[in-house]
Protein backbone atom coordinates (compact mmCIF):
# COMPACT_ATOMS: atom_id res chain seq x y z
CA UNK A 1 0.00 0.00 0.00
CA UNK A 2 1.28 3.82 -0.65
CA UNK A 3 0.71 5.92 2.06
CA UNK A 4 -0.62 8.87 -0.11
CA UNK A 5 -2.73 6.56 -2.22
CA UNK A 6 -6.55 6.91 -1.42
CA UNK A 7 -8.18 3.19 -0.03
CA UNK A 8 -11.26 2.31 -1.55
CA UNK A 9 -13.25 -0.38 0.42
CA UNK A 10 -16.06 -2.52 -0.59
CA UNK A 11 -18.38 -4.37 0.55
CA UNK A 12 -19.98 -6.46 -1.67
CA UNK A 13 -20.77 -10.14 -1.10
CA UNK A 14 -22.89 -11.84 -3.09
CA UNK A 15 -26.17 -13.43 -0.91
CA UNK A 16 -26.57 -16.93 -1.59
CA UNK A 17 -30.03 -17.27 -3.20
CA UNK A 18 -31.66 -14.44 -5.28
CA UNK A 19 -34.10 -13.53 -2.81
CA UNK A 20 -36.90 -10.89 -3.54
CA UNK A 21 -35.59 -9.60 -0.14
CA UNK A 22 -32.06 -8.95 1.01
CA UNK A 23 -31.37 -11.83 3.70
CA UNK A 24 -28.09 -13.30 4.13
CA UNK A 25 -26.01 -10.44 3.15
CA UNK A 26 -27.38 -6.90 2.91
CA UNK A 27 -26.69 -3.15 3.51
CA UNK A 28 -23.51 -3.30 0.85
CA UNK A 29 -21.68 0.34 0.72
CA UNK A 30 -18.68 1.35 -0.65
CA UNK A 31 -16.12 4.20 1.24
CA UNK A 32 -13.06 6.09 -0.24
CA UNK A 33 -10.70 7.64 2.77
CA UNK A 34 -7.43 9.26 1.95
CA UNK A 35 -5.00 10.82 4.36
CA UNK A 36 -7.31 9.26 6.84
CA UNK A 37 -10.36 11.56 6.07
CA UNK A 38 -13.74 9.79 4.85
CA UNK A 39 -13.55 11.94 0.91
CA UNK A 40 -17.08 9.54 -0.22
CA UNK A 41 -19.43 6.87 1.24
CA UNK A 42 -22.37 5.35 0.01
CA UNK A 43 -24.97 2.84 1.05
CA UNK A 44 -26.29 1.02 -1.63
CA UNK A 45 -29.70 1.18 -0.63
CA UNK A 46 -29.73 5.32 -0.71
CA UNK A 47 -29.24 5.78 -4.50
CA UNK A 48 -30.96 2.18 -5.48
CA UNK A 49 -33.98 2.85 -3.28
CA UNK A 50 -34.25 -0.85 -2.24
CA UNK A 51 -34.27 -1.53 1.29
CA UNK A 52 -30.59 -3.07 2.96
CA UNK A 53 -29.83 -3.31 -0.43
CA UNK A 54 -26.90 -6.43 -2.02
CA UNK A 55 -27.11 -5.71 -5.14
CA UNK A 56 -23.61 -3.56 -5.61
CA UNK A 57 -22.34 -6.51 -7.41
CA UNK A 58 -24.76 -5.91 -10.20
CA UNK A 59 -24.04 -2.12 -10.42
CA UNK A 60 -20.66 -1.36 -9.02
CA UNK A 61 -19.05 -0.59 -12.49
CA UNK A 62 -22.00 2.16 -13.46
CA UNK A 63 -21.46 3.77 -9.38
CA UNK A 64 -17.57 4.24 -9.96
CA UNK A 65 -17.98 5.09 -14.02
CA UNK A 66 -20.35 8.05 -12.88
CA UNK A 67 -17.32 9.53 -9.97
CA UNK A 68 -14.30 8.89 -12.40
CA UNK A 69 -13.12 6.02 -10.33
CA UNK A 70 -13.01 3.03 -12.63
CA UNK A 71 -8.56 3.62 -12.44
CA UNK A 72 -6.87 1.40 -10.38
CA UNK A 73 -5.18 4.81 -8.51
CA UNK A 74 -5.91 3.42 -5.09
CA UNK A 75 -5.59 1.04 -2.70
CA UNK A 76 -8.64 -2.10 -2.75
CA UNK A 77 -9.96 -3.48 0.36
CA UNK A 78 -12.83 -5.40 0.39
CA UNK A 79 -14.84 -6.99 3.37
CA UNK A 80 -15.98 -10.70 3.65
CA UNK A 81 -19.24 -12.49 5.03
CA UNK A 82 -19.83 -15.76 6.51
CA UNK A 83 -21.22 -16.77 3.28
CA UNK A 84 -18.03 -16.18 1.74
CA UNK A 85 -14.99 -14.48 0.69
CA UNK A 86 -14.98 -13.64 -2.81
CA UNK A 87 -16.53 -10.43 -4.47
CA UNK A 88 -17.81 -10.88 -8.30
CA UNK A 89 -19.46 -8.59 -10.23
CA UNK A 90 -22.17 -9.59 -12.40
CA UNK A 91 -20.12 -9.15 -15.77
CA UNK A 92 -17.18 -10.76 -14.19
CA UNK A 93 -15.01 -7.79 -14.44
CA UNK A 94 -13.61 -7.38 -11.36
CA UNK A 95 -13.22 -10.52 -9.21
CA UNK A 96 -11.50 -11.06 -6.11
CA UNK A 97 -10.23 -13.89 -4.02
CA UNK A 98 -9.45 -13.96 -0.53
CA UNK A 99 -7.44 -16.50 1.34
CA UNK A 100 -9.23 -18.80 3.27
CA UNK A 101 -8.18 -19.03 6.74
CA UNK A 102 -9.08 -21.27 9.33
CA UNK A 103 -8.01 -18.17 12.21
CA UNK A 104 -9.20 -15.22 12.19
CA UNK A 105 -6.13 -12.58 11.44
CA UNK A 106 -5.64 -9.39 13.19
CA UNK A 107 -4.98 -7.21 9.54
CA UNK A 108 -5.25 -7.15 6.17
CA UNK A 109 -4.62 -10.81 3.92
CA UNK A 110 -3.28 -10.01 0.15
CA UNK A 111 -5.97 -11.97 -2.31
CA UNK A 112 -6.08 -12.32 -6.02
CA UNK A 113 -7.74 -9.49 -7.89
CA UNK A 114 -8.98 -8.68 -11.38
CA UNK A 115 -9.89 -5.32 -11.88
CA UNK A 116 -11.82 -4.25 -14.63
CA UNK A 117 -9.41 -5.18 -16.88
CA UNK A 118 -5.78 -5.95 -15.43
CA UNK A 119 -4.49 -7.46 -12.15
CA UNK A 120 -4.62 -5.80 -9.45
CA UNK A 121 -3.08 -5.97 -5.65
CA UNK A 122 -6.07 -6.24 -3.12
CA UNK A 123 -6.93 -7.03 0.34
CA UNK A 124 -9.54 -8.32 2.57
CA UNK A 125 -10.19 -7.22 5.97
CA UNK A 126 -12.55 -9.56 8.26
CA UNK A 127 -15.92 -8.84 9.05
CA UNK A 128 -15.32 -8.72 12.77
CA UNK A 129 -12.49 -6.40 12.29
CA UNK A 130 -14.22 -4.04 9.84
CA UNK A 131 -17.49 -3.94 12.02
CA UNK A 132 -14.67 -2.87 14.61
CA UNK A 133 -12.61 -0.25 13.12
CA UNK A 134 -15.87 1.40 11.80
CA UNK A 135 -15.38 3.30 15.00
CA UNK A 136 -12.23 4.98 13.90
CA UNK A 137 -14.22 7.42 11.95
CA UNK A 138 -16.27 8.87 14.71
CA UNK A 139 -13.95 8.73 18.01
CA UNK A 140 -10.95 8.50 16.29
CA UNK A 141 -7.71 5.94 17.40
CA UNK A 142 -8.03 3.32 19.81
CA UNK A 143 -7.56 4.66 23.32
CA UNK A 144 -4.55 2.27 24.90
CA UNK A 145 -5.77 -0.43 26.88
CA UNK A 146 -9.04 -0.86 25.42
CA UNK A 147 -11.53 -4.30 24.52
CA UNK A 148 -12.60 -4.06 20.91
CA UNK A 149 -15.90 -6.23 20.41
CA UNK A 150 -18.00 -7.18 17.61
CA UNK A 151 -20.98 -9.41 18.94
CA UNK A 152 -23.32 -9.68 14.97
CA UNK A 153 -25.68 -12.10 13.52
CA UNK A 154 -22.53 -13.57 11.93
CA UNK A 155 -19.60 -12.89 10.30
CA UNK A 156 -16.14 -14.41 9.06
CA UNK A 157 -15.62 -16.44 11.44
CA UNK A 158 -17.82 -16.13 14.52
CA UNK A 159 -20.65 -13.86 15.55
CA UNK A 160 -19.07 -12.77 18.88
CA UNK A 161 -14.98 -12.07 18.87
CA UNK A 162 -13.34 -9.59 21.16
CA UNK A 163 -9.99 -7.71 21.02
CA UNK A 164 -7.69 -6.24 23.42
CA UNK A 165 -5.87 -2.95 21.53
CA UNK A 166 -2.41 -2.32 23.81
CA UNK A 167 0.66 -0.93 22.57
CA UNK A 168 -0.50 0.29 18.92
CA UNK A 169 -1.46 -3.63 18.38
CA UNK A 170 -4.53 -5.74 18.53
CA UNK A 171 -4.82 -8.84 19.87
CA UNK A 172 -7.62 -11.76 19.41
CA UNK A 173 -8.74 -12.73 22.72
CA UNK A 174 -11.87 -14.87 21.40
CA UNK A 175 -13.84 -15.53 18.87
CA UNK A 176 -16.76 -18.14 18.44
CA UNK A 177 -20.50 -18.93 17.88
CA UNK A 178 -21.25 -19.33 21.53
CA UNK A 179 -24.08 -16.45 21.88
CA UNK A 180 -25.62 -17.02 18.40
CA UNK A 181 -28.68 -18.25 20.30
CA UNK A 182 -29.08 -14.63 21.74
CA UNK A 183 -28.25 -12.54 18.72
CA UNK A 184 -30.74 -15.04 16.83
CA UNK A 185 -33.02 -13.76 19.31
CA UNK A 186 -33.41 -11.02 16.51
CA UNK A 187 -32.64 -12.06 13.24
CA UNK A 188 -33.33 -15.88 13.37
CA UNK A 189 -35.93 -17.00 16.61
CA UNK A 190 -39.70 -18.37 15.62
CA UNK A 191 -41.29 -17.39 18.61
CA UNK A 192 -40.00 -14.01 18.08
CA UNK A 193 -40.85 -13.88 14.35
CA UNK A 194 -44.71 -15.27 15.29
CA UNK A 195 -44.85 -12.47 18.11
CA UNK A 196 -44.24 -9.62 15.56
CA UNK A 197 -45.88 -12.13 12.76
CA UNK A 198 -43.07 -11.58 10.50
CA UNK A 199 -41.82 -13.66 7.66
CA UNK A 200 -38.18 -14.73 6.98
CA UNK A 201 -38.10 -11.88 4.04
CA UNK A 202 -38.25 -9.52 7.03
CA UNK A 203 -35.83 -10.46 8.94
CA UNK A 204 -34.13 -7.27 8.66
CA UNK A 205 -36.72 -5.58 9.97
CA UNK A 206 -37.75 -7.78 13.30
CA UNK A 207 -35.48 -6.56 15.52
CA UNK A 208 -36.02 -2.83 16.13
CA UNK A 209 -39.66 -4.09 15.80
CA UNK A 210 -38.91 -6.57 18.83
CA UNK A 211 -37.37 -4.04 20.57
CA UNK A 212 -40.21 -1.73 20.81
CA UNK A 213 -42.66 -4.33 21.11
CA UNK A 214 -40.57 -5.62 24.52
CA UNK A 215 -41.04 -2.27 26.09
CA UNK A 216 -44.95 -3.05 26.58
CA UNK A 217 -44.22 -5.69 29.06
CA UNK A 218 -42.44 -7.24 32.28
CA UNK A 219 -39.59 -9.36 32.59
CA UNK A 220 -40.51 -12.14 34.58
CA UNK A 221 -37.91 -14.61 36.16
CA UNK A 222 -40.00 -17.14 36.26
CA UNK A 223 -40.34 -16.88 32.41
CA UNK A 224 -36.57 -16.43 31.60
CA UNK A 225 -36.07 -20.17 33.50
CA UNK A 226 -39.16 -22.05 31.70
CA UNK A 227 -37.84 -19.96 28.04
CA UNK A 228 -34.28 -21.03 28.28
CA UNK A 229 -35.54 -24.90 29.27
CA UNK A 230 -37.23 -24.82 26.31
CA UNK A 231 -34.28 -23.11 24.08
CA UNK A 232 -36.70 -19.76 23.10
CA UNK A 233 -38.47 -22.06 21.16
CA UNK A 234 -35.90 -21.00 18.18
CA UNK A 235 -37.26 -23.91 16.18
CA UNK A 236 -40.70 -23.95 15.87
CA UNK A 237 -41.15 -22.62 12.41
CA UNK A 238 -44.55 -23.64 11.05
CA UNK A 239 -45.81 -25.44 14.10
CA UNK A 240 -46.20 -22.28 16.39
CA UNK A 241 -49.29 -24.45 17.81
CA UNK A 242 -46.40 -26.47 19.99
CA UNK A 243 -45.76 -22.93 22.10
CA UNK A 244 -49.62 -22.60 22.77
CA UNK A 245 -49.62 -26.15 23.79
CA UNK A 246 -46.75 -25.63 26.37
CA UNK A 247 -47.77 -22.04 27.45
CA UNK A 248 -51.47 -24.07 28.41
CA UNK A 249 -49.67 -27.25 29.59
CA UNK A 250 -47.19 -24.76 32.11
CA UNK A 251 -48.97 -21.46 32.81
CA UNK A 252 -52.60 -22.34 32.19
CA UNK A 253 -52.94 -19.64 29.89
CA UNK A 254 -55.28 -20.30 26.66
CA UNK A 255 -53.61 -18.64 23.56
CA UNK A 256 -55.09 -19.59 20.11
CA UNK A 257 -52.89 -16.63 18.38
CA UNK A 258 -50.36 -14.81 18.74
CA UNK A 259 -52.11 -11.63 20.34
CA UNK A 260 -50.03 -8.50 21.17
CA UNK A 261 -52.61 -7.32 23.66
CA UNK A 262 -52.31 -10.33 25.52
CA UNK A 263 -49.87 -9.69 28.71
CA UNK A 264 -48.42 -12.97 28.80
CA UNK A 265 -47.24 -12.26 24.76
CA UNK A 266 -46.10 -8.63 26.22
CA UNK A 267 -44.19 -10.44 29.41
CA UNK A 268 -42.53 -13.05 26.76
CA UNK A 269 -41.12 -10.48 24.54
CA UNK A 270 -39.61 -8.44 27.29
CA UNK A 271 -38.23 -11.37 29.15
CA UNK A 272 -36.85 -12.24 26.19
CA UNK A 273 -35.22 -8.89 25.92
CA UNK A 274 -33.83 -8.91 29.25
CA UNK A 275 -32.40 -12.98 28.53
CA UNK A 276 -30.45 -10.53 25.75
CA UNK A 277 -28.96 -8.18 27.82
CA UNK A 278 -28.21 -10.49 30.69
CA UNK A 279 -25.94 -12.58 28.40
CA UNK A 280 -24.52 -9.46 26.59
CA UNK A 281 -23.50 -8.05 30.68
CA UNK A 282 -22.27 -11.43 31.32
CA UNK A 283 -20.01 -11.48 28.53
CA UNK A 284 -18.12 -8.22 29.03
CA UNK A 285 -17.82 -8.35 32.67
CA UNK A 286 -15.86 -11.77 32.08
CA UNK A 287 -14.07 -10.22 29.03
CA UNK A 288 -13.24 -6.85 32.04
CA UNK A 289 -12.06 -9.51 34.48
CA UNK A 290 -10.14 -11.59 32.07
CA UNK A 291 -8.25 -8.58 30.06
CA UNK A 292 -8.50 -5.66 32.97
CA UNK A 293 -9.12 -3.76 29.84
CA UNK A 294 -10.64 0.15 30.66
CA UNK A 295 -12.46 1.07 28.04
CA UNK A 296 -14.95 -0.70 25.23
CA UNK A 297 -15.67 -0.23 21.64
CA UNK A 298 -18.77 -2.04 20.66
CA UNK A 299 -19.95 -2.96 17.24
CA UNK A 300 -22.12 -5.44 15.30
CA UNK A 301 -25.86 -5.38 14.71
CA UNK A 302 -26.68 -6.06 18.39
CA UNK A 303 -24.73 -2.61 19.57
CA UNK A 304 -28.43 -1.67 18.27
CA UNK A 305 -29.99 -2.57 21.12
CA UNK A 306 -30.82 0.45 23.12
CA UNK A 307 -31.69 -1.22 26.06
CA UNK A 308 -29.00 -3.00 26.00
CA UNK A 309 -26.82 -0.04 25.51
CA UNK A 310 -27.82 1.79 28.30
CA UNK A 311 -27.58 -0.89 31.12
CA UNK A 312 -23.63 -1.47 29.64
CA UNK A 313 -23.53 1.76 29.98
CA UNK A 314 -24.91 2.49 33.76
CA UNK A 315 -23.25 -1.09 34.45
CA UNK A 316 -19.98 0.95 34.80
CA UNK A 317 -17.67 -1.49 33.77
CA UNK A 318 -15.96 0.54 31.31
CA UNK A 319 -14.58 4.19 31.73
CA UNK A 320 -16.15 5.11 28.92
CA UNK A 321 -17.97 3.05 26.31
CA UNK A 322 -18.04 3.78 22.50
CA UNK A 323 -20.51 3.23 19.29
CA UNK A 324 -20.44 4.37 16.14
CA UNK A 325 -23.75 5.90 14.61
CA UNK A 326 -23.47 2.94 11.66
CA UNK A 327 -22.44 -0.37 13.99
CA UNK A 328 -23.92 -2.67 12.36
CA UNK A 329 -23.48 -3.63 8.55
CA UNK A 330 -23.80 -0.28 6.35
CA UNK A 331 -20.76 0.64 8.18
CA UNK A 332 -18.18 -1.83 7.43
CA UNK A 333 -16.79 -0.36 3.96
CA UNK A 334 -15.76 2.66 6.43
CA UNK A 335 -14.33 0.55 9.13
CA UNK A 336 -12.22 -1.39 6.12
CA UNK A 337 -10.72 1.99 4.88
CA UNK A 338 -10.42 3.26 8.44
CA UNK A 339 -7.95 -0.03 9.27
CA UNK A 340 -6.45 1.05 6.03
CA UNK A 341 -5.85 4.63 6.25
CA UNK A 342 -4.79 3.94 10.02
CA UNK A 343 -2.15 1.21 8.81
CA UNK A 344 -0.95 4.04 6.37
CA UNK A 345 -0.72 6.68 8.51
CA UNK A 346 -1.20 5.78 12.06
CA UNK A 347 -4.32 7.78 12.77
CA UNK A 348 -8.20 8.23 11.67
CA UNK A 349 -9.44 11.58 11.69
CA UNK A 350 -12.72 12.63 13.63
CA UNK A 351 -15.90 12.97 11.43
CA UNK A 352 -19.41 13.76 12.23
CA UNK A 353 -22.50 11.12 11.42
CA UNK A 354 -23.22 13.25 8.19
CA UNK A 355 -20.97 11.11 5.86
CA UNK A 356 -23.57 9.46 3.01
CA UNK A 357 -22.23 12.01 0.24
CA UNK A 358 -22.90 9.89 -2.87
CA UNK A 359 -23.35 11.76 -5.70
CA UNK A 360 -24.40 14.77 -3.61
CA UNK A 361 -21.37 16.13 -2.27
CA UNK A 362 -22.06 19.60 -2.39
CA UNK A 363 -25.60 19.47 -0.57
CA UNK A 364 -25.57 22.13 2.31
CA UNK A 365 -28.18 23.84 4.11
CA UNK A 366 -28.46 27.62 3.34
CA UNK A 367 -31.00 28.74 5.61
CA UNK A 368 -31.34 32.07 7.89
CA UNK A 369 -33.04 33.34 11.08
CA UNK A 370 -36.32 33.86 9.18
CA UNK A 371 -36.65 30.18 7.38
CA UNK A 372 -35.97 29.04 11.24
CA UNK A 373 -38.76 31.15 12.82
CA UNK A 374 -40.43 29.78 10.05
CA UNK A 375 -40.36 26.11 10.32
CA UNK A 376 -40.81 26.48 14.37
CA UNK A 377 -44.34 28.45 13.31
CA UNK A 378 -45.40 25.19 11.26
CA UNK A 379 -43.66 23.05 14.06
CA UNK A 380 -46.14 24.35 16.68
CA UNK A 381 -49.07 24.70 14.64
CA UNK A 382 -48.78 20.82 14.81
CA UNK A 383 -47.42 20.50 10.96
CA UNK A 384 -45.45 17.30 10.15
CA UNK A 385 -41.98 18.49 8.13
CA UNK A 386 -39.58 16.51 6.54
CA UNK A 387 -35.85 17.84 6.66
CA UNK A 388 -33.20 16.99 3.92
CA UNK A 389 -30.12 19.21 4.72
CA UNK A 390 -26.72 18.28 3.65
CA UNK A 391 -25.19 15.16 3.61
CA UNK A 392 -27.20 12.10 4.82
CA UNK A 393 -26.22 10.41 8.37
CA UNK A 394 -24.15 6.93 8.19
CA UNK A 395 -26.04 4.27 9.76
CA UNK A 396 -29.70 3.12 10.03
CA UNK A 397 -30.66 5.92 12.37
CA UNK A 398 -31.57 9.76 11.11
CA UNK A 399 -29.63 12.12 12.92
CA UNK A 400 -31.55 14.78 11.50
CA UNK A 401 -30.32 15.69 7.76
CA UNK A 402 -32.67 13.04 7.16
CA UNK A 403 -35.52 13.01 9.43
CA UNK A 404 -39.73 14.28 9.85
CA UNK A 405 -39.80 16.57 12.78
CA UNK A 406 -43.20 17.13 14.73
CA UNK A 407 -44.02 18.63 18.19
CA UNK A 408 -43.88 15.84 21.03
CA UNK A 409 -46.63 16.71 22.99
CA UNK A 410 -49.83 14.98 21.34
CA UNK A 411 -50.08 11.28 21.32
CA UNK A 412 -52.68 12.07 18.68
CA UNK A 413 -50.11 13.73 16.36
CA UNK A 414 -47.55 10.68 16.69
CA UNK A 415 -49.93 8.00 15.91
CA UNK A 416 -50.82 10.11 12.57
CA UNK A 417 -47.29 10.52 11.65
CA UNK A 418 -45.71 6.72 12.89
CA UNK A 419 -48.87 4.59 12.05
CA UNK A 420 -50.89 6.57 8.73
CA UNK A 421 -47.81 8.31 7.13
CA UNK A 422 -45.09 5.99 8.16
CA UNK A 423 -47.12 2.53 8.20
CA UNK A 424 -45.44 1.46 11.11
CA UNK A 425 -46.47 -0.37 13.81
CA UNK A 426 -48.82 0.47 16.88
CA UNK A 427 -46.11 -0.83 18.94
CA UNK A 428 -43.19 1.15 17.81
CA UNK A 429 -42.12 4.47 19.88
CA UNK A 430 -41.15 7.47 18.23
CA UNK A 431 -37.87 9.14 19.64
CA UNK A 432 -37.40 12.81 20.61
CA UNK A 433 -34.47 15.71 19.70
CA UNK A 434 -33.67 18.41 22.33
CA UNK A 435 -30.93 20.18 23.46
CA UNK A 436 -28.55 18.88 25.73
CA UNK A 437 -29.61 20.93 28.59
CA UNK A 438 -33.42 19.81 27.83
CA UNK A 439 -32.35 16.41 27.40
CA UNK A 440 -31.56 16.66 31.15
CA UNK A 441 -34.44 18.46 31.75
CA UNK A 442 -36.58 15.85 30.94
CA UNK A 443 -34.36 13.28 32.50
CA UNK A 444 -33.05 14.91 35.68
CA UNK A 445 -29.64 13.79 34.85
CA UNK A 446 -26.67 16.15 35.77
CA UNK A 447 -25.08 14.49 32.46
CA UNK A 448 -25.84 12.95 29.28
CA UNK A 449 -23.47 10.58 27.70
CA UNK A 450 -22.45 11.10 24.38
CA UNK A 451 -23.20 8.06 22.74
CA UNK A 452 -27.06 9.72 22.86
CA UNK A 453 -25.93 11.93 19.90
CA UNK A 454 -25.98 8.89 17.98
CA UNK A 455 -29.85 7.84 19.46
CA UNK A 456 -27.93 4.97 20.86
CA UNK A 457 -29.57 4.72 24.21
CA UNK A 458 -32.66 5.54 26.06
CA UNK A 459 -33.61 7.51 29.04
CA UNK A 460 -36.01 7.45 32.05
CA UNK A 461 -38.34 10.77 31.67
CA UNK A 462 -38.86 12.05 34.67
CA UNK A 463 -42.78 11.08 35.42
CA UNK A 464 -43.55 15.18 35.88
CA UNK A 465 -42.26 15.75 32.51
CA UNK A 466 -44.05 13.07 30.75
CA UNK A 467 -46.64 14.86 29.28
CA UNK A 468 -44.62 17.64 27.55
CA UNK A 469 -43.50 14.57 25.43
CA UNK A 470 -45.88 12.17 25.04
CA UNK A 471 -45.70 11.53 21.42
CA UNK A 472 -42.09 10.19 22.24
CA UNK A 473 -42.33 8.73 25.72
CA UNK A 474 -42.44 3.99 25.25
CA UNK A 475 -44.81 2.30 27.25
CA UNK A 476 -42.04 1.57 29.70
CA UNK A 477 -41.75 5.27 30.44
CA UNK A 478 -38.55 5.53 28.35
CA UNK A 479 -37.46 7.78 25.86
CA UNK A 480 -34.31 7.24 22.92
CA UNK A 481 -33.25 10.90 23.19
CA UNK A 482 -30.86 12.58 20.49
CA UNK A 483 -29.18 15.30 22.12
CA UNK A 484 -27.85 17.80 20.19
CA UNK A 485 -24.25 18.64 22.60
CA UNK A 486 -23.52 21.99 21.02
CA UNK A 487 -24.24 23.86 17.81
CA UNK A 488 -21.55 22.02 15.49
CA UNK A 489 -23.10 19.17 15.48
CA UNK A 490 -25.97 20.61 13.57
CA UNK A 491 -26.01 23.98 12.80
CA UNK A 492 -29.53 24.08 11.17
CA UNK A 493 -31.26 21.67 14.15
CA UNK A 494 -29.49 23.75 17.31
CA UNK A 495 -30.88 26.96 16.00
CA UNK A 496 -34.20 25.36 15.56
CA UNK A 497 -34.48 23.50 18.88
CA UNK A 498 -33.27 26.99 20.30
CA UNK A 499 -35.86 29.25 18.68
CA UNK A 500 -38.49 26.78 19.83
CA UNK A 501 -37.26 26.34 23.03
CA UNK A 502 -37.06 30.21 23.86
CA UNK A 503 -39.60 31.29 21.81
CA UNK A 504 -42.17 28.55 22.23
CA UNK A 505 -41.08 26.94 25.18
CA UNK A 506 -40.93 24.08 23.20
CA UNK A 507 -37.93 21.68 25.01
CA UNK A 508 -38.24 18.49 22.15
CA UNK A 509 -39.20 17.08 18.91
CA UNK A 510 -40.06 14.33 17.29
CA UNK A 511 -37.27 13.13 15.31
CA UNK A 512 -38.04 9.93 12.96
CA UNK A 513 -36.46 9.02 9.42
CA UNK A 514 -37.68 10.64 6.64
CA UNK A 515 -39.18 7.44 4.97
CA UNK A 516 -42.27 5.95 4.05
CA UNK A 517 -42.79 2.27 4.92
CA UNK A 518 -40.54 -0.02 3.38
CA UNK A 519 -38.34 2.55 1.90
CA UNK A 520 -34.94 3.67 2.48
CA UNK A 521 -34.35 7.13 3.89
CA UNK A 522 -34.66 9.56 1.35
CA UNK A 523 -31.01 10.73 -0.02
CA UNK A 524 -31.28 13.46 -2.57
CA UNK A 525 -33.81 16.37 -2.89
CA UNK A 526 -35.78 14.69 -5.00
CA UNK A 527 -36.48 11.47 -3.20
CA UNK A 528 -37.27 13.72 -0.13
CA UNK A 529 -40.07 15.35 -2.54
CA UNK A 530 -41.59 12.62 -3.71
CA UNK A 531 -41.67 10.09 -0.19
CA UNK A 532 -43.15 14.03 1.35
CA UNK A 533 -45.98 13.79 -1.18
CA UNK A 534 -46.51 10.25 -0.85
CA UNK A 535 -46.94 10.28 3.29
CA UNK A 536 -48.55 13.63 2.61
CA UNK A 537 -46.31 16.20 4.74
CA UNK A 538 -47.20 19.34 5.27
CA UNK A 539 -44.01 20.94 4.71
CA UNK A 540 -40.31 19.88 3.56
CA UNK A 541 -37.17 21.73 4.20
CA UNK A 542 -34.62 21.06 1.01
CA UNK A 543 -30.77 22.80 2.29
CA UNK A 544 -32.49 25.15 4.19
CA UNK A 545 -35.32 26.37 1.65
CA UNK A 546 -38.76 25.54 2.95
CA UNK A 547 -41.58 24.01 0.45
CA UNK A 548 -44.77 24.33 1.60
CA UNK A 549 -46.74 20.59 0.00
Amino acid sequence: MEKNRPTLAIYGIQDRFDYEHPFYVHDHNLALMQNGKVIRFLQQERISRRKRDNTLHLHLKDILKQQKLLGTDYDLVFVDNVVGRTFLTSSGEARFEAPLNEHLSTGLEMGKCWWFGEEKEAWVLNHELAHIFSCLPFFGNFRENSLLVHFDGGASLSNFSAAVFRNGKIEWVEYHWDLKPYSALYNANALVFAIIGAKLAEQNSVPGKFMGFAGWGNYRPELEEWLCQHNFFENIWGKTSLFFQQVKQDWGVELKSFNQNNPFIRDVAATLQQVFIKAILQKLTTLKEQTGAEYLYYTGGSALNIVANTQLVKSGLFKEVFIPPCTEDSGLALGAAAFAEWQKHGEVEKHSAYLNNWGIEKYAADYDLETIAEVAELLTRKKLVGICNGLGEAGPRALGNRSILAVADSKELAKKLSIEKKGREWYRPLAPIALEKNTRYFTGLSEINVLSKYMLLDFEVLPERQEEIAGAVHADGTARFQTIFERTDNPFLFDLLTELDEKHHVKALINTSFNAGGEPIVHTEEDALLSARKMKLDAVVLNGKIVML
